[in-house]
């Protein structure tokens, strides 16, 4: 009995090591190993360094990263700063890059030699929209009055502020100027949040700036909206002021002008990096999606709350590509050669 024994216990142990030897080890999945520097192509306070913001301290509240997420503003050349770092970086996981539709404006305006094709998509956040803004304390109460008065006023009377030359806001600008007969001196300005102030100031006369970007100013009193550049009216009904809600602004085409044009926010990674580590950046932004604080923010700043990610957000972003091209060589914003 007593070998019976030993030898099942030797049999036992071997079988016990073959067991060991054919089990695969468990690897632990990609995750940043050092800082994460977040990059905002556009000055400070406006609408994609907000969101970057806004991220951030999403991720530090409810630890979503080991590693800590610093947001850096790279602005300079409308954004080409920070879009010719993120192309440099190629295979670097711990770089990510928020989009504006600058993505598609500054390369074709500039020539710079980029495209959204050096860098590997991660996930559309949300799409952004714009509103024609003016000085509270003006008499205009709706967007026809404005109109009517800058034609009245006669060719380059009336300044519309917006963020950077020949980019969202100046396309936008150029649309209504050709749709009403208005001709604007077009004022830019770094960011979207030194657009609201000068507005509030009545350095310029109107802005074409996102919801995120003057809501603070909206609700303390100081600008008023005349028209949303949708096709359709905001979905959100709370309000905003004490009798107004993002959605009783009415469409620029209610008003008479069919101008509509929302704005890309999107996260990218530099080229050559692997889909295990874009996985873990998509991983996180879904789950700051899913917090309390997101859903606000996207209220709060009227956004469209689509997201993309994989092939969807690849042909979405190709599309776009090639209808900026379209509205940029109609507005003859092309760079030479392009």
């Amino acid at each position: 009995m007593q070998l019976l024994s030993r030898s099942l216990s030797l049999v036992s142990a071997a079988l016990l090591s073959c067991a060991a030897l054919t089990v695969s080890p468990v690897l632990a999945a990609w995750e940043p190993n050092k800082t994460v520097e977040f990059i905002v192509p556009a000055g400070t306070g406006g609408g994609a360094d907000q969101m970057a913001r806004m991220i951030q301290s999403i991720v530090a509240k409810h630890q979503l990263m080991k590693q800590s997420l610093v947001v850096v503003n790279k602005g300079g050349g409308a954004g080409a700063e920070g879009f010719l770092e993120v192309k440099g970086a190629t295979g670097d996981p711990h770089k990510i890059i928020i989009t504006l539709s600058n993505l598609f404006t500054t390369p074709l305006a500039s020539g710079v030699p980029f495209s959204w094709k050096d860098l590997t998509p991660v996930s559309m956040l949300a799409l952004d929209q714009f509103v024609l803004w003016v000085n509270a304390e003006m008499p205009y109460k709706n967007a026809k009055d404005y109109i009517d008065a800058a034609k009245a006023a006669g060719p380059s009377k009336f300044k519309m502020g917006g963020t950077g030359s020949k980019q969202e806001d100046q396309i936008i600008t150029v649309a209504v100027e050709k749709l009403t007969g208005t001709k604007f001196i077009y004022v830019p300005f770094k960011g979207g949040g030194e657009v609201a102030v000068q507005l509030v100031g009545k350095h310029i006369d109107s802005s074409v700036n996102n919801p995120i970007e003057a809501v603070a100013q909206w609700r303390g009193g100081k600008l008023r909206p005349l028209c949303l550049f949708d096709t359709k009216r905001s979905s959100y009904t709370a309000k905003v002021t004490t009798d107004m809600a993002w959605s009783d602004i009415p469409t620029c085409k209610e008003s008479g002008f069919d101008v509509d044009y929302l704005m890309l926010r999107g996260i990218f990674m530099p080229g050559g990096v692997t889909a295990e580590q874009t996985q873990y950046y998509l991983d996180v932004l879904k789950k700051v999606r899913d917090t309390p604080e997101w859903k606000k923010f996207m209220e709060d700043g009227a956004f469209n709350t689509t997201a993309l990610s994989g092939k969807e957000y690849a042909d979405w972003v190709a599309k776009e590509e090639k209808r900026h091209y379209d509205l940029m060589k109609e507005a003859a914003f092309l760079a030479p050669g392009k």
